[in-house]
């Protein structure tokens, strides 16, 4: 068997904390998830410190994320191991609030002269227009319509 890379080591104060973690009523599932493989993973116990397969097995949690929830414990603390990373990678919404009454402004708007109906590449290509966005995709407006539940074939024209 491998080494282990991490090792949890708690003190009595962070087990401690941790146990009384695990019994509050209120706290979101991952922390708890969280501070429950870090005192089966802890080697500060009477019999040791668990094997990642058994917490695997006994909390049904990958593999992985209790590697990663060792090595943030090790390199960064407690506080760090007990929550979510930011995501980098995560693009900015291009359709905010603001832009998103902008949208439904158009779309409940009077349609252009010759058209029954508002299409989303009609209404993308407004954005743009108007300088609401640089660029927008119809799947984008689709998204947007759908979710504040504007529907253009039910819309009448202006």
């Amino acid at each position: 068997m491998p080494k282990k890379k991490y090792i949890v080591s708690l003190t009595p104060s962070e087990r401690n904390f941790l146990k009384q973690l695990t019994k509050k009523g209120k706290i979101a599932a991952y922390k708890m998830n969280h501070a429950r493989v870090l005192l089966k993973a802890d080697i500060n116990q009477k019999e040791g410190g668990w094997t990642d397969s058994q917490i695997s097995q006994s909390l049904d949690i990958g593999h992985a994320t209790i590697e990663r929830i060792r090595q943030r414990f090790v390199e960064e603390g407690i506080e760090s191991a007990l929550s979510r990373r930011e995501q980098k990678k995560r693009r900015r919404k291009i359709i905010d609030g603001e832009k998103e009454a902008y949208l439904i402004a158009i779309a409940c708007s009077k349609t252009p002269t010759g058209k029954s109906n508002w299409t989303l590449q009609m209404l993308a290509d407004k954005m743009v227009e108007l300088n609401y966005v640089e660029q927008v995709s119809t799947e984008t407006i689709r998204q947007t319509l759908k979710k504040t539940n504007l529907n253009l074939g039910s819309m009448n024209p202006g």
